[in-house]
């Protein structure tokens, strides 16, 4: 068995792409960023997956704004996360990458929308997360799971996420920008 993705560091502000015949519903094609990687384990969150109630409907005391809730991952259904390109205005935001924030005050960043200094091209809000346990993550990319890159967080950002595997897949170059003409249902022809 190849070792090529053993010997790829996974930092912060990296992505995992789900291999391209990944089966499981909840990582299909997922796009998933990594926030927090250490020896206990890894947290990341989907970034492709937007969810149909928007943040207001489910965050009442959230001011009024287009901004979409996304599925971040099987873990924590309970919990509402959110990133942004705002630490410097957000106190006890944690750094995750260069322009790229995860939490911080709440209140804070209800001012900041209540004051257009932020709008919904600025955060993503997540229900969930991803998470895998010390050692989990380095198993499941011995068996070819997940695709890892670096991406511009720019891109992360942009309000339109539905290709985001298939540009990142292709971003590579070589034999993935051939995978990221896959068709998702390729399995049908």
């Amino acid at each position: 068995m190849s070792t090529h993705n053993m010997d790829i560091k996974i930092e912060n502000g990296y992505i995992l792409l789900a291999e391209p015949f990944m089966m499981d519903d909840q990582f299909k094609r997922a796009v998933v960023l990594v926030c927090d990687r250490h020896s206990d384990g890894t947290v990341g969150f989907i970034m492709n997956k937007p969810m149909q109630p928007n943040v207001c409907e489910i965050l009442e005391d959230f001011p009024n704004c287009e901004c979409k809730l996304h599925y971040g991952g099987p873990v924590s259904h309970d919990t509402i996360h959110f990133l942004h390109n705002r630490g410097d205005i957000i106190d006890n935001s944690l750094q995750v990458d260069k322009d790229l924030y995860w939490g911080g005050d709440y209140d804070q960043l209800k001012e900041c929308f209540n004051n257009k200094l932020m709008t919904a091209k600025d955060i993503r809000f997540f229900v969930g997360y991803a998470g895998w346990s010390a050692g989990q993550l380095e198993e499941e990319l011995s068996y070819h799971s997940w695709v890892v890159s670096k991406m511009n967080i720019q891109r992360l950002f942009a309000l339109d996420q539905e290709n985001l595997w298939a540009e990142a897949m292709s971003d590579k170059g070589g034999t993935y920008q051939v995978i990221s003409h896959i068709s998702e249902f390729s399995n049908l022809n």
